[in-house]
């Protein structure tokens, strides 16, 4: 069975219906900050030309409806902190779109909460547009005495504002689900700047090292209070003090009295003493003694993914994998359960996976979790084995998910044959629902045009298709439908001819009728073979960062 787990499906549902309780050691989710953005994921075309078409892959406004009314009594029928929260909320809100936020996130924590382990914690990323207030709900879902830290993550280098400084944070709150919780310390290296300032010295080998005092503020009666090689600190007030970490260096660490230690120090060379007669000695700590700084709560060293960066993958909220590399690897351990509730194009899991977790990703679009699929074999190939559930899987289950929402059934039929959605927009799509892109010339892109049907067809579809097909002049036309072509469908699809691959030698059905029994059968588009020009967004890279024993793979299979 497999232990990485990608559900499609609103995620409180899932968390009731399929995680345990007490089994995630470490969360981590970036929901729809109710900034009342829209996100439109532009498509660039990889023969280099820029392409109009776009598809709205979410609106990140959460709405005062029936749904969240219903979510907010439910919430406050079941008591507690958390209903008197809402409570609280609503007098101040009243049923605004603010209020459905809430309303929709407070059971979505109380899950979460939930399938925590009593070591786990859990990081919820966040504008300043609701933080205030959701950080009140994660108080009284987790207790605020388990709060942890509010991270500031400098996300952007600068923005523009019109009579206001420029807002370049997001927020991270970090709480834990009990005093016992994981922590590894993370650190970063030094500055060029502080190197510079205080590791002025050199010594014969070429290592940097900076002098340090060897002595604390005010007496001490014990050892550390006494003379050594003929200098009594507490003449001028101070005592003896070896840190922990210059201790670790000593040759036999499990000293008795201070001078002990500071006879070690001296035999090993990490003494410097002073030319003149009176000086006091000084301990020489070189740059490597230390792994670097202990990380803080304001985070301006992780930039945002630059448009030329190899991770990009054009997803509009996608985070950068540094981020999740420092929160997972701080918070969890090898072998360790991460679960993302939103996971939008899986960074998440991705990271988790590279730095050997297992993981949990949940998301409400296919087309998300097409991305995901993706992502997952590009970075690791067919190695990589996790299940996907809530996806159809007969064909009762595509037709149950073509009436709940034709789009999402549209999203998922094309991500069968790993094709591009074009445009979400009913009457904007001018014929054609995805796109697919192939190469068998040099330098020339070729395109496979698809058109999706979850209703009754008839030779009219496979007539318009193949209107469409000349029109953009595009090499394959498929239609893909829930019922069998009929004979007078399939006579008008053979009449389109045929494309022929200069390089394969090879003749492909011009026009194509594929039904979703087909797909789901394991039958696919009779076109020459892809390579990396049919991913839906960008091909994800997964970056050797030494942060894991993941070996590098291949990009291509």
């Amino acid at each position: 069975m497999s232990e990485n787990f990608l559900y499609y499906g609103d995620n409180l549902d899932i968390l009731r219906r399929y995680i345990k309780d007490e089994s995630v050691d470490l969360i981590y989710l970036d929901p729809p900050f109710n900034s009342n953005a829209t996100y439109n994921v532009l498509f660039a075309e990889h023969n280099g030309t820029g392409s109009a078409a776009q598809i709205k892959a979410f609106a990140d406004t959460w709405v005062w409806d029936q749904t969240a009314a219903e979510t907010y009594h439910f919430a406050v029928e079941a008591g507690g902190k958390v209903s008197e929260a809402l409570q609280a909320f609503m007098k101040l809100l009243g049923t605004s779109n603010m209020m459905a936020y809430l309303s929709m996130m407070a059971p979505r924590l109380v899950e979460l909460r939930r399938v925590l382990k009593p070591t786990g914690s859990i990081y919820l990323h966040c504008d300043p547009t609701a933080g205030h207030y959701i950080k009140l709900i994660m108080d009284a879902v987790f207790d605020a005495r388990n709060f942890t830290n509010e991270i500031v993550w400098k996300r952007t280098h600068s923005h523009g504002g019109a009579k206001r400084f420029g807002p370049v944070h997001d927020l991270i709150f970090f709480y834990r689900k009990s005093g016992k919780y994981i922590w590894n310390v993370q650190q970063v290296g030094y500055s060029e700047q502080y190197i510079t300032r205080f590791y002025r010295f050199t010594d014969a080998d070429g290592r940097k090292y900076r002098l340090t005092d060897l002595t604390g503020a005010g007496t001490r009666h014990g050892s550390s209070g006494k003379p050594w090689k003929g200098i009594d600190p507490t003449t001028v007030g101070r005592h003896w003090a070896v840190p922990g970490y210059v201790r670790e260096l000593l040759p036999n660490p499990k000293t008795k009295t201070v001078q002990e230690a500071l006879d070690q120090l001296d035999e090993i060379g990490r003494i410097m003493w002073p030319k003149k007669q009176g000086g006091k000695p000084h301990f020489k700590r070189f740059l490597d003694d230390l792994a670097g700084v202990d990380i803080q709560d304001i985070w301006t060293d992780i930039p945002p993914i630059s448009s030329h960066a190899n991770e990009r993958l054009g997803y509009p909220t996608q985070k950068p994998e540094l981020l999740l590399e420092r929160i997972i690897n701080a918070s969890s351990n090898k072998g360790d359960v991460i679960l993302d509730p939103f996971c939008g194009c899986g960074t998440a899991v991705a990271v988790a996976q590279h730095l050997k977790r297992k993981w949990i990703g949940i998301d409400i679009t296919h087309v998300a979790i097409n991305l995901i699929k993706r992502r997952l074999h590009d970075a690791f190939g067919n190695k990589l084995k996790y299940e996907v559930i809530g996806e159809p899987v007969s064909l009762p289950d595509a037709e149950a998910l073509a009436k709940q929402d034709p789009y999402q059934f549209q999203w998922w039929a094309l991500g069968l044959v790993g094709a591009r959605p074009v445009e979400a927009k009913k009457g904007a799509d001018k014929g054609i629902d995805g796109r697919l892109y192939f190469h068998d010339e040099v330098n020339k892109t070729k395109q496979v045009i698809l058109s999706v049907k979850s209703g009754h067809i008839s030779v009219k579809d496979v007539r318009d298709l193949r209107g469409v097909l000349d029109r953009e002049k595009a090499d394959i036309g498929v239609l893909i439908t829930f019922q069998q072509p009929t004979r007078p469908m399939r006579v008008e699809a053979t009449e389109a001819g045929f494309y022929h691959s200069p390089i394969w030698r090879k003749d492909y059905p011009r026009m194509q009728i594929i039904s979703i029994d087909d797909l789901l059968e394991g039958k696919r588009i009779d076109m020459p073979p892809l390579h990396e020009v049919n991913a839906t967004f960008r091909k994800g890279v997964m970056n050797n960062r030494e942060t894991g024993e993941q070996e590098s793979l291949p990009l291509d299979d």
